[in-house]
């Protein structure tokens, strides 16, 4: 029974982090086609200063829940997937210093330069992600030992592309749903077309993104072992369906909720479809890790889920404070302010 808690909670982390980082890395993925002008970028970089780095915690979390609650899956992920892994550290590194660096120096040729930056690695963060999750769920080569039979290339598969572009318009489209909340004027205009732009691609690439799914993964099998299932999808196609009427009433808050639930449930319908499993081999069957040949002691988990319940509602609520204490759009104002990037 722990070993399912676990399973659900590991997935729940991902999933988190998707939802908030997710529209971080949309706003710098989008940068180059929204901003017209020094103004705008400086807007799109303060509408998500203030959340950032607080919603990488959860990226942490889920890495350090893999370490404690199942050591043989972060054995063989961080070491078989250590190349993709590491590209995406090397990411979210370049991003905080992009933030950071940008306005040290007064000259355009310095902010130009880091704006690329900005760009490159917030879209090439997003391509990794999907391209890793795609690969999770259809299976990577490796051997019985746990050793990675293959390349950084052989990820960047047919099934596992399709994630890394599924991915990017996802966090896209989250990334200018976030902007209609957090700007006025022209860019919060230019944001409510791009999202409404990146709704179609999104709901495009979902229809191709399950059809592949249908021939790369065995994620299908589970939703007919267990029908209750389907109403992970479910929900995830309502959230998704919801988003541009919300987006007409001018109820932005309401479609990024309604995105978050899409991207919520689409996580939990990848992994919840290769339940047990956590590493798939696509080589050998010894080589598969499941939620049970890989977790902890009992005891550990026991212990490490007191700490679970007592800590990440505080984190929660934290947060909650924290969205609450800058929900307040970004004005041309409040780019005079020290703290502003």
């Amino acid at each position: 029974m722990l070993e399912i808690i676990w399973f659900i909670l590991w997935t729940l982390l991902w999933a988190v982090y998707f939802v908030l980082d997710g529209f971080d890395l949309g706003i710098g993925s989008l940068m180059p086609f929204l901003a017209g002008n020094e103004e705008q970028k400086r807007l799109m970089y303060n509408a998500a200063g203030p959340f950032w780095d607080g919603n990488e915690v959860w990226l942490i979390s889920a890495g350090g829940i893999t370490f404690a609650a199942f050591p043989k899956v972060y054995a063989v992920m961080f070491s078989a997937l250590y190349a993709p892994l590491l590209l995406l550290l090397f990411c979210l590194i370049l991003r905080a210093t992009s933030y950071e660096f940008r306005s040290k120096v007064e000259s355009a040729a310095w902010r130009k330069s880091w704006d690329c930056v900005h760009f490159i690695v917030n879209i090439l963060a997003c391509v990794v992600l999907g391209v890793f999750f795609a690969n999770l769920f259809m299976g990577i080569p490796v051997d019985a030992n746990g050793v990675y039979q293959g390349n950084l290339l052989k990820l960047f598969n047919v099934y596992g592309i399709a994630g890394g572009i599924f991915f990017t318009l996802i966090f896209m489209m989250h990334g200018a749903i976030w902007l209609t909340i957090k700007t006025r004027g022209p860019l919060q205009a230019k944001a409510f077309l791009a999202a409404g732009m990146l709704w179609v691609g999104v709901a495009a690439m979902l229809i191709i993104f399950l059809i592949l799914t249908l021939f790369y993964t065995n994620i299908y099998s589970n939703y007919l072992r267990m029908p209750w299932l389907v109403a992970l999808p479910l929900l995830a196609v309502f959230g998704l369906a919801c988003i541009p009427r919300l987006l007409n009433e001018n109820r932005p808050l309401m479609a990024w909720l309604s995105s978050a639930l899409f991207i919520v449930c689409t996580t939990f319908f990848g992994v919840m479809g290769i339940y047990p499993n956590m590493i798939i081999s696509s080589i050998d069957p010894k080589g598969t890790i499941t939620a049970f040949n890989g977790c902890s002691t009992p005891m550990t988990l026991e212990i490490m889920l007191i700490v679970a319940l007592v800590m990440v509602p505080i984190v929660l609520l934290y947060q909650f404070w924290m969205y609450r204490l800058f929900y307040k759009p970004v004005s041309v104002e409040d780019l005079n302010s020290d703290h502003a990037y």
